[in-house]
């Protein structure tokens, strides 16, 4: 099974998106958006770019020799 898009409606009538595996793990989850054509074009948005996304490992970009 693969994972899936949820989208969740908050409180204050804004809309996000959470990205989770297929055994629920949450993968990622989107910022807010105040409509619902944002949360899907976000969405469309990591469909298309995350199969040819670069990786780019700034974890040690702003560690100092000790």
């Amino acid at each position: 099974m693969a994972g899936r898009f949820e989208i969740l409606k908050d409180s204050d009538d804004s809309y996000r998106f959470r990205l989770t595996a297929a055994d629920g793990t949450v993968v990622a989850e989107s910022p807010t958006f105040k409509h619902l054509k944002g949360v899907m074009d976000g969405i469309n948005a990591v469909r298309e770019n995350a199969a040819t996304g670069l990786i780019v490992d700034r974890s040690t970009a702003n560690r100092r020799a000790a």
